[in-house]
Parts: C-alpha cells; structure tokens; sequence
C-alpha cells in the first residue's frame, strides 16, 4: 500500500528583515530611577543604528536575569548570552557603548 504524502512541510531557514532583539530586564527597568529614560534611549538609538533596508532591532521586555544588580539595568542580545555576556547600564548615557559591547564591537 503507497505512502500517505505528509501535510506537514520540513523545516526551512529564513532570515529576517530586522536586526537581532535586544533584551531588557523589566524588573530592573521598574526598580531603576533611570528606568524609563533608558528604556527611551535604547529604543531611540536601536532606531538610529539601522542599516539600510532593514527595519531596527526590537526592544523585548523580558523576565528577570537572575543578576539584579542594585543601581543597574540588565540588558543582552543573542551575541552576547553566546558568549555569556551580559551588560549593566546605570544612565542612559551609557547606553550606545552597552549596544556596541552586546554586538562585540569591542572587547569588554
């Protein structure tokens, strides 16, 4: 008896339009004074950072880390939970060399 043909399709590898996300804790973001503003100045300079032809990296609100530094918000990227990485920032002044050191641009 002939095999039934499967519905299902086999996996495919696509790739996207949009940078890889990046990774804030909420509960930092809510514990810290500076909370807000620097949510507003990682999403403005992720708009900044934008190549050409692709839309910006998207600023995804997560669950806590496990680090709860006192006065810091924890952020991380896929490039840098690879390497184990993550990077506090404390003002939003700090906040395009922590993008630059979640990309690995240079050394931490």
């Amino acid at each position: 008896m002939p095999e039934k043909p499967s519905n299902s399709a086999s996996p495919m590898i696509v790739r996207p339009r949009r940078a890889a996300p990046v990774l804030v804790c909420r509960k930092c973001l809510k514990r810290s004074d500076e909370g807000r503003d620097v949510r507003r100045a990682l999403k403005s300079e992720l708009k900044a950072n934008k190549r050409d032809g692709t839309k910006p990296a998207k600023l995804i609100v997560t669950g806590c880390f496990g680090l709860c530094p006192k006065q810091s918000i924890v952020i991380a990227s896929g490039a840098s939970l690879a390497r184990q990485q993550y990077v506090l920032v404390a003002d939003c002044d700090q906040v395009p060399r922590a993008l630059a050191l979640l990309d690995g641009k240079t050394g931490a």
